[in-house]
C-alpha cells in the first residue's frame, strides 16, 4: 500500500512538473529602455507575444528618460555591476566593455553578421569580433524645416531649387523667415557633439590624423563650423536656451513642434515623435544636409538593444535577442515606429511603413537619400570606439565659447587636451 502511494505521488509530481510555467522557475529579465515616440509600446507588444510562446521567460521593461536614465544612470549602474540584462543605448562603443558576447548562444551567428553588417563593429572594442546587440533603428542626422513658416513668410525654401545649399544660405533664409513672422529661433541644433559632427565634416573637418588619433586642434574644417556655430548663438540665429542653459544633452523638438523654430538640426529618429505630436498641424519636412567644402553630410548612428555581460541568464537573454533580431519582427518594429531599418535585408528590399501621413513618408524618403550621401569621415567617427570622448568634449568646450568663458581658439585647444587626457586614461597611459 505504501509502495502504491509512493508511485501515485511520483506520478502526480511528474504531471505537475509538466504543466506550463511549473516545470521550471520563470526567469525574469530586465530591459532598460527609452523612447522617442511609440517604440516603447511597440516593443512591449512584441515582448508580450514572445512571452506567450516562451512561458519560462518574463521581460520587464524599465522605461527611463534618455538624458537621466540612459546617458546618466545607466553607465554608473554598469560600472557598479548593477546593470540590467539588456539595455537600449546610443553610446555604442563607449559602453562596449560591459556588453555580453552573444555568439556562443546564437543558433546562427552568420545571420547577424549578414543582417546587421558594419553596425556590429560599433559595439566592439578594438580587435574584438563580438556580437552583442541588434539595432532598433538606423539613424541619420539631418535638418527639419517648418515649411508652413516659409510659405507664410513668402520665402523660398532653398532646397526646393538646389541640391547644394550651404549652411550660410540656410541661416540667411531661416533668419529672413523668423524676422518676417517674429519667430524666436531661426535655427536650432541638438546639444550634442554627435549632432555637430556632420556639419563640421561638411565644412571639411577630418577629425583624425594620419595614424587614426582624434585631431581637433589645427583642423580648419572643424574650426570653420565652430566659428559659424558660436557666432549664430551670439547674433540670435540659434537660441542660448538649448546649448548655454544645459549641461548634458538637450533637444529642441518641443520648440520645433510649437512652431518656434524655422530650421532644426536633429535626425531621423524624430519622425515618429513628430508624426504623433505634430501630425499635420503644420507642414514639417526633412531636407538634405547643408553643404560645405567637405560635402553635404550628416552622421550615421542608431539605437541598439545590447546584452549586458553581468547578466545571470545569458542563454535566456540570447533567446529574447534572437526573437527581436528575426527579419519578421524587425520589419514589424520599423514599420510601426517609422524608423529607418538597421537590418540590411530590409534596407535592400525596401519597406512599407504604417502611416498615411505625407510629412512622415516624405521625411523617411529624405533620410533614406541622406543615408546614401554620407562622407567616409562620418562613418569613421561613428565607428570609433571612443567617439563619445570627442563628442562630449566638443559639446562642452563649444558651450564655453558660446557663453564667453573661452575664446574659440582656446575652446578648440581645450577639446584636444580633453580628448588626449581621457584617451590616455582609457589606454592606461
Amino acid at each position: 500500500m505504501r509502495h502504491f502511494a509512493m508511485v501515485a505521488l511520483l506520478a502526480t509530481l511528474v504531471l505537475v512538473l509538466a504543466l506550463p510555467g511549473v516545470a521550471q522557475d520563470v526567469v525574469e529579465l530586465r530591459m532598460t529602455w527609452y523612447t522617442d515616440g511609440n517604440e516603447d509600446e511597440v516593443m512591449r507588444d512584441l515582448l508580450d507575444r514572445f512571452e506567450m510562446e516562451h512561458s519560462d521567460i518574463r521581460v520587464v521593461m524599465d522605461n527611463v528618460s534618455y538624458q537621466e536614465g540612459i546617458l546618466g544612470a545607466l553607465p554608473v549602474q554598469l560600472a557598479a555591476g548593477e546593470g540590467p540584462d539588456m539595455a537600449r543605448v546610443t553610446n555604442l562603443g563607449g559602453l562596449a566593455e560591459y556588453y555580453l558576447d552573444l555568439t556562443p548562444y546564437l543558433d546562427d551567428p552568420d545571420y547577424w553578421v549578414e543582417s546587421f553588417g558594419v553596425g556590429l563593429g560599433w559595439l566592439q572594442l578594438p580587435g574584438d569580433s563580438n556580437i552583442s546587440g541588434l539595432p532598433t533603428q538606423l539613424t541619420v542626422t539631418g535638418p527639419f524645416i517648418n515649411r508652413t513658416l516659409f510659405e507664410q513668410a513668402g520665402v523660398a525654401v532653398p532646397s526646393d531649387s538646389s541640391d547644394q545649399v550651404t549652411w550660410e544660405e540656410w541661416a540667411a533664409a531661416a533668419n529672413e523667415v523668423a524676422e518676417i513672422l517674429d519667430i524666436p529661433f531661426p535655427m536650432a541644433m541638438d546639444r550634442s557633439g554627435h549632432r555637430f559632427a556632420g556639419p563640421a565634416i561638411s565644412m571639411g573637418a577630418q577629425y583624425f590624423d594620419d595614424e587614426g588619433h582624434p585631431l581637433i586642434a589645427g583642423d580648419e574644417g572643424f574650426r570653420a563650423m565652430a566659428e559659424l556655430f558660436v557666432n549664430w548663438h551670439l547674433d540670435g540665429t540659434m537660441p542660448l536656451e538649448i546649448w548655454a542653459a544645459n549641461t548634458g544633452y538637450a533637444g529642441a523638438n518641443e520648440e520645433f513642434g510649437n512652431s518656434q523654430v524655422v530650421f532644426y538640426m536633429s535626425g531621423s529618429w524624430q519622425i515618429g515623435q513628430f508624426s504623433d505630436q505634430i501630425g499635420d498641424a503644420f507642414d514639417w519636412a526633412a531636407v538634405p544636409n547643408p553643404c560645405g567644402p567637405g560635402g553635404c553630410t550628416g552622421l550615421p548612428g542608431g539605437a541598439w538593444v545590447v546584452a549586458i555581460g553581468d547578466t545571470e541568464h545569458p542563454e535566456e537573454v540570447a533567446r529574447v535577442m534572437e526573437y527581436l533580431a528575426s527579419e519578421e519582427i524587425q520589419e514589424e518594429f520599423y514599420a510601426r515606429t517609422l524608423f529607418i531599418p538597421g537590418h540590411q535585408g530590409l534596407l535592400s528590399k525596401g519597406m512599407e511603413f504604417e502611416t498615411d501621413l505625407g510629412q512622415a513618408l516624405g521625411a523617411l524618403d529624405a533620410f533614406f537619400a541622406s543615408a546614401n550621401a554620407l562622407e567616409q569621415t562620418a562613418y569613421d567617427i561613428q565607428g570609433y570606439a571612443f567617439n563619445f570622448i570627442v563628442f562630449n568634449a566638443s559639446r562642452d568646450r563649444l558651450t564655453q565659447a558660446i557663453v564667453g568663458e573661452l575664446t574659440l581658439d582656446e575652446a578648440i585647444e581645450r577639446i584636444q587636451e580633453d580628448v588626449d587626457e581621457q584617451l590616455a586614461e582609457r589606454m592606461g597611459g
